[in-house]
């Protein structure tokens, strides 16, 4: 009985410590790992490790480290908040972005600010394609730890400006099949219907939807599909 009292404990715990931690992160804000300050990032490691040991703990007071972190929560609105209004805060509380390489010159005073050496730059810049540095205008470090830089005029993808070439605004693909479910409103929003989709599949040599892993379709209306095959070629010339 005391096992079963205790399951039922952790369970209504966990339940409410992951009920807390979606309110709070509802309240901090969505931000992907790699747009993170080390301070959001830290920040959120402390929220979860509460959050974890109060639905775990052997007596645990729920009161006191969910209060914990809301302060947490609070303390990463508030950094957020003040960075927002003020630029002299947002560089002391979040950083500012230094200057690593610029016209053939490294500034090791900025690398060792970063705390980078020159071989984890050059590991940058090659896992950003650029194997030649004599191809980099410049490379800066942002305040979220990624390194950006700006290519020569001579080493940057052309682009249909330079060409001259006059071409019209793309628009997004639309999803109409999903692991072999049609999606009626998807159709909907490209002017199709189910009827539709059946017809094209049959054009295409396609009796079963469930065999569709993925159909698409594109501004100009034409269905592309990707066919869903249980078994992988044996040879990978990748491995």
């Amino acid at each position: 009985m005391d096992i079963l009292n205790d399951l039922l404990r952790v369970a209504a715990l966990s339940i409410g410590s992951v009920a807390a931690l979606f309110l709070l992160c509802k309240l901090i804000g969505y931000k992907q790992i790699s747009n993170m300050s080390l301070f959001d990032y830290i920040t959120g490691i402390s929220i979860g490790s509460i959050a974890a040991e109060m639905a775990t703990a052997d007596h645990p007071d729920f009161f006191q480290p969910l209060l914990a972190m809301v302060i947490y929560a609070l303390a990463a609105v508030f950094i957020s908040l003040a960075a927002c209004h003020s630029l002299k805060l947002r560089r002391l509380l979040i950083g500012r972005t230094l200057l690593l390489y610029e016209d053939g010159n490294l500034y090791k005073k900025n690398l060792a600010r970063a705390k980078l050496d020159t071989s984890e730059f050059l590991t940058q810049c090659r896992l950003s394609g650029y194997f030649d540095l004599s191809d980099i205008q410049s490379a800066r470090i942002e305040p979220n730890g990624r390194i950006s830089i700006l290519p020569k005029e001579c080493a940057r993808p052309a682009t249909p400006r330079d060409l001259s070439l006059n071409v019209g605004q793309a628009a997004p693909v639309v999803n109409v099949v999903l692991e072999g479910v049609a999606l009626p409103g998807n159709l909907r929003l490209v002017d199709k219907d189910e009827a539709w989709l059946g017809k094209e599949l049959a054009r295409q040599g396609i009796r079963d939807m469930r065999d569709v892993f993925l159909a698409t379709v594109d501004g100009a209306g034409n269905l592309r599909i990707y066919m869903m095959l249980y078994d992988a070629p044996k040879s990978d010339a990748y491995q």
